[in-house]
């Protein structure tokens, strides 16, 4: 997109019925980093996210542990999933609790219209309700065991406990008004639903047809009154979908609303048809518009099954950047999973690509190169002599590098970004590794060519700060002060990031400071740190 653009990113928001584990937090950072990207691109940048507070699940965890249940989510927000957002450094513009009076008041003025509008009418439901997913289920979303605690039951395939058949007067919502404008809408813009496979299940979803959709709940009180009948609250769901537009205004502030609406949408793919079928059906319903695009990115595996508190395959964040760090987090995430699909989290992985991409590669090329102009050159960066092939070829490849990292990133392809980005550290390990500056400093009268060797290789280190600054935050901080940029340059998140790729930004004569490793040795053995991780994850 060109500079200056809006770019709204809002993630979903999280029930505070239990405490965070990876799958929420990959989910984070994937957001953090495509926001990052923009914002230091010069784009107009806001990112979003939050907790969802109301719902039975909300109001019978609460019960189970003695508490109202806004003292439960007040606690576990500011205990729990504020704190995530400081463990993995998230760099978000607002957090909207949907017990916000802002939230609120928007949610009621919004219903208020679509009442109005003859978009909302009463009638009777019957169903299969999940109360972990807050949804009335069909019967081809539900299974029945042979074995186990629920043999014969009906279970959730999500959540693999029994539902409930629940009988009430509720508010519908008109949705099959909207089956047709739903296609048209997948069909005009095929990139409205990504990635591919889950835009194909959307619309043959869509398909099969629509029906009205239950908004309220009169069996429970947990929830924001229906504005015309308080002895209803609105559905979880309907509720929580309208944070993206109250935490920017909706119906209270124009102006910001204008400015910052729509948004991209990214959310995990178990509940991209809220996202991509219901969502877009009220906005139409309220005469918004729609999302610019809703991305519902894999599942987080382990040992084979989506992450899970309630089956003890939730990790939580910290296990892992208590050993590793906030930035290892980051990277690992994005790098070894191709976004979009399902991807399998290992200890032995993540320690392999710790030490083998992060140490070994862009840590100790950082290192090197540091230490060479200290050694060689006495802390200041030299101008560089006659440019060979070698120098030609690394100045292609870093603009090369970022414009297919900006590309892919427009793309939310963020492994693809990180891959081509990476082809840089690679390529300025292999050109020190050939160029051999040990040897040139050996020769006074190759000095020259020395300078040359050292500014190519320090210059290389200051665009991949810039691009790897959205990713791994920490380290590119420490590089970039290292690299005596700041001085010359500013502050590296004030880097326009879409030309990183141009050479020769570094200004001869920086002084080039000592450096800590960016990603320090790991000395525990990853079967160690797994064993001990996961004896703390249920």
């Amino acid at each position: 997109m060109p500079s200056g653009e809006s770019f709204f990113i809002a993630t979903p928001i999280f029930y505070v019925n239990d405490v965070p584990h990876i799958g929420h937090a990959y989910t984070e950072v994937a957001a953090d980093v495509l926001a990052r990207w923009h914002r230091q691109a010069g784009d107009d940048t806001w990112l979003l996210t939050g907790t969802d507070e109301h719902g039975q699940k909300i109001l019978r965890t609460a019960v189970a542990n003695g508490v109202e249940p806004k003292q439960w989510a007040d606690q576990l927000v500011e205990s729990a999933w504020k704190p995530l957002l400081k463990t993995i450094d998230i760099a978000n513009d607002d957090f909207i609790r949907t017990t916000d009076e802002r939230h609120e008041r928007a949610v009621t003025i919004f219903l208020q219209k679509l009442y109005d509008d003859g978009f909302i009418y009463s009638g009777e439901y019957e169903g299969y309700y999940c109360v972990g997913c807050e949804e009335y289920k069909q019967l081809d979303d539900l299974e029945r065991p042979e074995t186990g605690e629920f043999a014969g039951q009906l279970v959730c395939k999500i959540h693999s406990r029994p539902v409930e058949i629940l009988k009430e007067k509720n508010y519908f919502f008109r949705m099959s008004q909207f089956e047709q404008a739903l296609l048209d809408l997948y069909e005009t813009q095929p990139d409205f639903v990504q990635p591919e496979s889950v835009r194909n299940e959307i619309v043959q979803f869509v398909k099969q047809g629509l029906s009205d959709l239950s908004i309220s709940r009169s069996s429970f009180d947990w929830g924001i009154k229906i504005p015309w009948d308080d002895t209803h609250v609105v559905y979880v769901w309907f509720e929580a979908l309208l944070n993206y537009v109250t935490a920017v205004g909706y119906g209270v502030d124009d102006e910001q609303f204008a400015r910052r609406w729509p948004a991209y949408q990214l959310v995990g793919k178990d509940i991209a048809r809220f996202h991509a079928v219901i969502w877009p059906a009220m906005l139409m319903a309220a005469g918004l518009p729609v999302p610019h695009k809703v991305f519902g990115h894999g599942w987080l595996l382990v040992g084979g099954e989506k992450m899970s508190k309630s089956k003890l395959t939730g990790i939580a964040p910290h296990q892992i950047t208590d050993t590793f760090g906030s930035d290892a987090f980051r990277y690992y995430f994005l790098r070894a999973i191709s976004f979009g699909q399902d991807g399998s989290f290992s200890w032995e992985d993540l320690s392999a690509r710790y030490q083998a991409e992060l140490a070994n590669g862009f840590g100790n090329l950082a290192s090197r190169v540091v230490a060479m102009v200290g050694r060689y050159r006495g802390g200041v960066l030299p101008a560089p002599g006659a440019d060979t092939d070698a120098e030609h070829a690394i100045q292609q490849l870093v603009a090369q590098a970022t414009a297919d990292a900006d590309a892919a990133i427009e793309r939310f392809a963020i492994h693809e970004a990180i891959a081509s980005i990476w082809t840089v550290v690679d390529a300025l390990n292999g050109y020190i590794t050939e160029q051999e500056p040990w040897v040139l400093a050996k020769d006074e009268a190759r000095a020259e060519r020395l300078d040359t060797v050292l500014y190519t290789a320090s210059e290389g280190l200051r665009a991949l700060a810039v691009l790897l600054s959205p990713v791994t935050p920490q380290a590119t901080a420490k590089l970039w002060a290292a690299l005596g940029a700041e001085a010359g340059l500013g502050a590296l998140t004030a880097q326009p990031l879409r030309e990183a790729g141009t050479w020769g930004r570094l200004p001869a004569g920086s002084t080039i400071s000592a450096l800590e490793a960016l990603f320090p040795r790991i000395e525990e053995a990853p079967e160690a740190v797994g064993a001990a991780s996961a004896s703390g994850a249920a």
